[in-house]
């Protein structure tokens, strides 16, 4: 049995990839040799007997469901895109073909084999992404997010209380959440707290806690936020807007580490980790009288600051692919952002940050009818000026073409557009034939005659 896989797994090391043999529950029962070197060297001892959900993650989705789903209802998985965890800590995004064992050699002889994976490194290899902050959503390319993602790494052994700030959409709790599965405390909860959601009263309810009786309508006990999260993150969101007398309460918790419930006597200790976040300038909320000094400076120990994503163009390809991802996770269908419409999305300025990306990139899905999103699948907001811009030009040229014949003009800008885009697909591609025209979406007999028409060798 052993010779037999390993000559199977020697081919498929050979070409790059990595064998995973599983069980009915999806462990792994054995795993190739190609294993070490897509994640790290003994990768493939340490999986085994492991199961496929403890070392395939993603960011908002579960990819290991799907194929899961899939494998149970003897169906073949292809191309499917999951971020692979290596025990070091890193992490890197792959693409795993799954299907039932039988197809693959129906010599081997493993009694309790069920299932096969194939995992080799997605095209995306460029994502820096870390176990931590991947787990959570955090994608940097920007060396501004990259030095956000190399602070969370600093801050692996501390429990200092940190003040995110940034506009909406940027990813502030993301961060948050980052922040706490990069810690020591990631074993216990992240508890978040809007703190825009509850008048005063209510916060501190929310938050301390009451004593039965504490109020009309208290039949019961009831541990506030602060007692649930135990020795876990507790995050206040939106602390901008937390009313002023409150304020003075919460400045004294974390000063102290102490507080007690609504009607009760009884000190409590606060055993977790305190992160805030705001999209409010709270510099100018402190002239203005809406915000205490003595609490901004309690919470800004240590400060991130989230740039908004017009400011990060670098993050919008990257961002771009993985949600896409996401969200054919969860539609069962897989798109391809072709690069003319990639250059759109980089180009529009996004207001409303990545919670806009994402919304436009299920927009885009939603009314998609192929499997290439192209730039008038994208929101009005979004395609209408670029689409109007392509319109317009044509006129651009229009007097330098005045004196050919109008058929010969146009077929010559037909071919050179054509011509053009075909170079920054094999670009692209890295002038890889087969990938190139994955990604057209013709046969490689079309790309080659194309390529023979353009004399592109």
């Amino acid at each position: 049995m052993t010779q037999s896989f390993d000559q199977i797994d020697s081919i498929f090391t050979s070409l790059g990839r990595a064998l995973l043999i599983l069980d009915s529950d999806f462990r792994v029962i054995q795993a190739g040799k190609g294993f070490d070197d897509l994640v790290c060297v003994g990768a493939s001892l340490q999986v085994v007997g492991h199961s496929i959900d403890d070392f395939f993650q993603a960011h908002a989705y579960n990819p290991a469901l799907e194929l899961k789903r899939a494998l149970a209802l003897g169906k073949r998985e292809e191309g499917r895109r999951a971020f692979l965890v290596c025990p070091t800590g890193h992490s890197r995004l792959v693409s795993i073909t799954a299907a039932p064992f039988l197809p693959l050699a129906p010599s081997l002889l493993m009694a309790t084999a069920c299932f096969f994976l194939v995992v080799r490194p997605a095209e995306d290899e460029d994502l820096i992404l870390h176990h931590a902050t991947l787990s959570q959503g955090l994608i940097a390319r920007s060396e501004s997010m990259l030095n956000i993602v190399r602070r969370i790494e600093a801050l692996h052994h501390s429990d200092a209380t940190v003040l995110v700030t940034g506009e909406s959409g940027t990813g502030k709790e993301v961060v948050a959440r980052a922040l706490h599965y990069h810690s020591q405390r990631k074993d216990n909860p992240f508890i978040a707290v809007n703190c825009s959601a509850f008048p005063g009263g209510l916060l501190e309810n929310e938050l301390f806690g009451h004593a039965k009786g504490a109020y009309t309508g208290a039949f019961n006990s009831k541990p506030g936020r602060m007692e649930m999260v135990g020795e876990g993150t507790l995050f206040l969101d939106e602390i901008g807007e937390m009313p002023l007398a409150f304020q003075v309460k919460l400045l004294r918790v974390i000063q102290e580490r102490e507080y007690e419930r609504l009607g009760e006597n009884t000190t409590r200790h606060l055993k977790a980790r305190i992160i805030a976040a705001t999209n409010v300038d709270l510099k100018k909320a402190i002239e203005e009288g809406q915000f205490r000094e003595d609490l901004y400076y309690r919470l800004k120990v240590i400060p991130i600051h989230i740039p908004p994503l017009r400011e990060r163009i670098e993050d919008v390809e990257v961002l771009a692919k993985t949600l896409l991802t996401k969200i054919g996770s969860r539609i069962g269908r897989q798109q391809v952002i072709p690069t003319d419409t990639m250059k759109a999305l980089q180009k529009y300025s996004w207001p409303g940050n990545v919670r806009e990306l994402e919304n436009s990139l299920e927009y885009a899905a939603t009314f998609c009818q192929g499997q290439f999103i192209q730039i008038e699948d994208l929101p009005p907001e979004i395609c209408t000026p670029i689409l109007l811009l392509d319109d317009a030009e044509p006129n651009k040229h229009e007097a330098s073409k005045h004196d050919l014949p109008f058929a010969s003009a146009n077929a010559e800008s037909h071919e050179d557009e054509e011509r053009r885009k075909l170079i920054d697909a094999l670009d692209r591609n890295h002038w890889n034939k087969g990938k190139t025209a994955d990604y057209l979406g013709n046969s490689r007999a079309t790309l080659w005659r194309k390529m023979k028409k353009y004399n592109l060798s």
